[in-house]
């Protein structure tokens, strides 16, 4: 009798033991499904360029004209996008077709968006060689004429008084930026989206990519590289 009892507990045991591994073992595949080495090592065949190799590719070049982007390119704007959003358009976008949401970030609420290191590393470049600069947004004009945004960008990037252009306002348009880059004579232009880079050619300049932080509230997020230009790397910041 004793035997019959342990043999049955044994076996009671065995199959509750193999009860509880299936779940176990179901959830392990469905959250960790693993990857293989291949999977791992696989990237894109991106042309990625660091600031040294960019200053290195300009040694010997007498100063030129370079253009910025503003919004996630030296600015993490975000914060400010997000506040007007929630005072404007909560449930919607419909606050980036509301100018007095343009007037409002492009006058004082820049400042609590953040300097991009990688943008004030760029600046700094640019400013050691002499190069002119300017900043050239796609954001409409202010309606009332005055902007907070070129004092904002000097202050947060240290640039000095006579080498500080007032900021261009594009606007939003397709190809904006294109006549402005034409204009000033710029040679590279610095932008996020791939608008930035068709109107940087479209003008003549070389458009090179800085990335996009990945917590943007700009989306969709562009494909860096996508265009065969060059791609800033370790720029999300």
């Amino acid at each position: 009798m004793t035997k019959t009892k342990l043999l049955l507990s044994t076996l009671a045991l065995a199959i509750a033991g193999s009860t509880l591994a299936l779940p176990a073992q179901a959830t392990t595949e469905t959250l960790n499904p693993g990857v293989t080495i291949n999977q791992l090592s696989e990237r894109q065949p991106i042309h990625w360029v660091s600031i040294e190799q960019i200053a290195a590719s300009l040694k010997g070049k007498p100063p030129m004209s370079v253009g910025f982007d503003v919004d996630d390119t030296v600015l993490f704007s975000s914060p400010a996008f997000f506040h007007g959003k929630q005072v404007f358009s909560p449930n919607s976008n419909d606050y980036l077709k509301n100018h007095k949401f343009w007037d409002e970030v492009s006058n004082g609420w820049d400042k609590f968006s953040i300097p991009k290191e990688s943008g004030r590393e760029l600046i700094e470049l640019h400013l050691k060689r002499g190069d002119h600069i300017y900043f050239i947004t796609g954001r409409p004009k202010p309606t009332s004429g005055h902007e907070e945004l070129t004092e904002i960008i000097q202050k947060d990037f240290n640039i000095p008084s006579k080498d500080m252009n007032p900021v261009i306002f594009s606007g939003p348009s397709h190809g904006a930026k294109t006549s402005y880059i034409k204009d000033h004579k710029i040679k590279l232009y610095y932008g996020d989206s791939d608008g930035d880079i068709l109107d940087a050619r479209a003008a003549g300049a070389e458009g090179i990519r800085v990335l996009r932080p990945s917590n943007s509230t700009n989306r969709p997020m562009p494909h860096n590289g996508s265009l065969g230009e060059k791609v800033l790397v370790n720029s999300q910041y």
